[in-house]
């Protein structure tokens, strides 16, 4: 100290001596000197200032094991069905990686890690020695930790100012965070190609298994891949990932981390590529989507994408993948009739021209399969518990790539016929029974427009009952009991179904207003859950990573009708399925008891069919974007109905055969089918004449369901003895042969599947064909007994049974 002391005092002598004898000299040297040093001065320190500007700060430092994870879609089973991401990672603690995948990215990455502090200058000078020689950057200095600074806070350019901020923030990180936890940071943010972000995601996206299952060639691949990862990833050159993994063991084996027989065998070792991580995508692309929306609407964009949330989601992978089946393959077959009908047409055109003659041909509207512009046929789907709302499979169209436009929840659309199980569930509700009839049916009904007759193609009849007019989907039926049971009534219950806000008119009852399919699912499960309309549900729970419960979503329904309405509304659209609009199901093979309705709409432009059984409902929409005929005469039993039946053989396989239970206050009684009466001795013994002439003698007598206190209290007027009078329930029909039995929404034959056990046709009073001369003003007996009957569908009767019939 001493010697530094005297030295330091001998130079201020000098220095004084120097400026007395030279005081100019000094002076202009000191000017140009002074300049030189400050220009150095601020050029130093604004250096330093932007050496240290935009550095992390403590917070920010505290944060850094914050990344962007993953969002975790799973199952109604809880297994991983979907991920959500930003950036596909699924952190992992350091304790769940492999212990070769951790030596193989140290020998490659950094081999004295746990020996420096942040910044190894050993490798520097190593590594500026080599680039030297080579004329090129062979080799990198950057550790571990310089690295996960880089990562985190800083950009790729390769400058010395960033090369600078990089030693600075690993020393940083060095001293706040223990060698461990950043290989543990660095691992889990580190990107490893293909989309993959972290060990965990690489481990499962390429190899289908997590990373503490990695082999020591596995893990060598991996940490191979973080050179260049765009470059080495197997599944964009699996032979540059190979040799690059081959280089990593060489590393290893050089250090004394691996043996030659371990090298050996991991340099031989086959690469199988598996995608644990995203196989499952391709189905499910509407249900995940939906997912997504609810999260976002919940939780936000950013939380959803970045935080690793744990989404439990309602989806049934294998019911998902029946219906994307059904539906594709319902499409298919529309699509290949579609094409036929307008070739067809094409050729009958050419034909006509040849001949210079007119002709006539099935023809479709522009836009057909056959044009140059023809737009896609699109369907929807949807299933659901009917007790919890769960949704358990959801199609929104038929490629979600081309269109994540979701027709289930977003489109509304005319529900058709498919409304009119509302109307009669407001009738049920006002006190009549399925066994009432309703009359009237030619008359004219008026409207604000004047009077109008709806349409029933193949249906005369003027009198049916409320069973027989839902089976056979009478538009007459459906339209005069709204006017029975008052348009207000109805549409209030048409609200509380959850079907929206449908108009005050009496084509309400026809399915004019509109309505989305998950709605209108929802109401039909309503049929099955006792009265109840569930809410639709397609997320459980949610939970952040650390398992704590951010979300729970409550099961919540809505009593829209009775109890016992519900079960005589099941067991009457049982008969639709069994013996009416819906009974294509039966001859496609769907054979458990079950219930349903189809809806077509004008000009065949929607298709729906919604059905249930005790466990599960589904609901079924076919049609264009921009409504247009589907098929010529394309009722839904031949469009929606197959994807349905296609759909529930899968989704129910296994299922046992059982129907829904009567609820209390539901009571039996015996009644005639002709006029809805208590059915009195003549009832049992009445001869009808049938079409071709022959007589035969039958029972009109069945066993009917009636909610508590609205069983018929008066005997059949009809039959009160065995006599000549109980035989004229007959159907006269001329001397032609009439058409066969024919549905009013299909305008097919009853056709029902092989061994389904069906009840036996009978004439009622709506299917006698000798309309009386002049209908008076009240039907009385003769009217009943006289009075026009319908042709298209001779009534099926329902035998007393708890629930319907089935093939087995």
């Amino acid at each position: 100290m001493k010697t530094w002391q005297a030295r330091a005092a001998a130079l201020r002598r000098e220095w004084k001596q120097v400026r007395r004898q030279h005081p100019v000299a000094v002076k202009r040297s000191l000017m140009g000197g002074g300049a030189v040093a400050a220009v150095a001065t601020v050029a130093g320190l604004a250096f330093v200032v932007g050496l240290w500007t935009g550095l992390p700060d403590r917070d920010s430092m505290d944060r850094l094991g914050e990344m962007a994870q993953a969002t975790a879609v799973y199952d109604r089973r809880d297994g991983l069905a979907f991920t959500i991401y930003k950036e596909q990672r699924i952190e992992v603690p350091l304790g769940q990686m492999s212990p070769h995948l951790l030596a193989a990215t140290l020998a490659v990455e950094d081999q004295r890690f746990y020996e420096h502090r942040g910044f190894d200058i050993r490798r520097i000078v190593g590594a500026a020695l080599a680039n030297v020689r080579s004329g090129r950057v062979v080799q990198g200095a950057s550790t571990i930790t310089q690295q996960l600074a880089r990562q985190s806070f800083l950009t790729r350019d390769r400058t010395y100012r960033r090369k600078l901020q990089e030693v600075i923030l690993a020393g940083r990180i060095e001293r706040q965070y223990s060698k461990d936890r950043i290989l543990e940071l660095y691992l889990n943010k580190v990107y490893f190609g293909d989309g993959l972000y972290g060990v965990e995601a690489a481990s499962r996206g390429f190899f289908g298994k997590h990373a503490s299952e990695l082999s020591l060639a596995e893990g060598a691949l991996l940490a191979g891949l973080v050179q260049s990862p765009s470059t080495y990833a197997p599944t964009v050159n699996k032979a540059r990932a190979i040799t690059r993994r081959n280089v990593v063991l060489q590393e290893m084996r050089q250090s004394g981390v691996i043996d030659a027989a371990q090298w050996e065998s991991a340099t031989k070792a086959e690469v199988v590529l598996v995608d644990g991580l995203r196989a499952e995508e391709p189905y499910g692309q509407y249900f995940k989507e939906q997912v997504r929306r609810e999260l976002i609407d919940r939780f936000g964009f950013e939380r959803v994408y970045e935080g690793g949330l744990r989404v439990f989601s309602t989806i049934d992978m294998s019911m998902q993948k029946a219906a994307e089946v059904s539906v594709a393959d319902g499409l298919k077959a529309l699509d290949g009739r579609r094409e036929a009908l307008a070739q067809r047409r094409e050729a009958l055109e050419q034909r006509r021209a040849a001949a210079k003659t007119p002709a006539t041909a099935p023809t479709l509207p522009a836009g057909s399969p056959g044009d140059a512009d023809a737009p896609m046929l699109q369907a929807a789907l949807v299933a659901m518990d009917p007790g919890t709302g769960h949704v358990r499979a959801m199609i929104g169209g038929r490629n979600f790539a081309e269109s994540s436009f979701n027709r289930a929840v977003q489109a509304e659309r005319q529900p058709g016929s498919a409304f009119k199980p509302f109307v009669y569930a407001a009738a049920l509700e006002a006190g009549l029974t399925p066994a009432t009839m309703i009359d009237r049916l030619n008359e004219p009904i008026d409207t604000l427009q004047g009077a109008w007759t709806p349409e029933d193609e193949h249906s005369t009849a003027d009198a049916m009952s409320l069973r027989t007019g839902l089976r056979t989907s009478s538009n007459r039926a459906a339209v005069r009991l709204l006017q029975q049971v008052g348009i207000p009534a109805t549409v209030q219950y048409a609200k509380t179904m959850g079907v929206g806000d449908v108009p005050s008119v009496p084509s309400l009852a026809l399915g004019s207003g509109e309505v989305t399919l998950q709605a209108m699912t929802a109401a039909y499960a309503a049929f099955a859950n006792k009265g109840r309309v569930p809410q639709a549900m397609v997320i459980r729970r949610v939970e952040d990573r650390d398992g704590r419960v951010l979300f729970a979503a409550e099961e919540k329904s809505t009593q829209a009708v009775s109890e016992a309405t519900a079960f005589l509304m099941a067991g009457m659209l049982a008969d639709v399925i069994n013996a009416g609009t819906g009974a294509r199901a039966r001859a496609l093979g769907f054979t458990l008891p079950a219930a349903g309705k189809t809806g077509t709409t004008n000009e065949y432009r929607d298709a729906w069919f919604v059905g249930f059984t005790p466990m599960l409902v589904t609901g079924v929409w076919v049609g264009f974007d921009e409504p247009r005929t589907i098929l010529p005469n394309g009722f839904a039993s031949d469009i929606a109905v197959p994807v349905w039946a296609s759909f529930m053989k899968a989704a129910t396989r296994g299922n046992k055969p059982v129907w829904l239970s009567p609820p209390a206050g539901i009571t039996t009684a015996s009644v005639c089918r002709l006029s809805g009466l208590l059915a009195t001795e003549g009832c049992e013994h009445v001869e009808v004449i049938e079409g071709d002439g022959t007589r035969s003698t039958r029972s009109m007598i069945y066993t009917e369901y009636f909610a508590k206190g609205t069983a018929p209290d008066r005997r059949c007027d009809l039959h009160p003895t065995r006599g000549f009078f109980g035989a004229i329930a007959s159907v006269f029909s001329g001397s032609e042969k009439p058409a066969p039995p024919r549905m009013a929404d299909t305008g097919a034959p009853i056709a029902p599947a092989p061994g389904v056990v069906l009840p036996a046709p009978v004439a009622e009073a709506e299917v006698a064909a000798a309309p009386p001369p002049d209908p008076p003003k009240r039907r009385g007996f003769w009217g009943r007994v006289f009075g026009r009957g319908e042709k298209d569908k001779p009534e099926q009767k329902p035998e007393p049974r708890p629930a319907p019939r089935s093939a087995r």
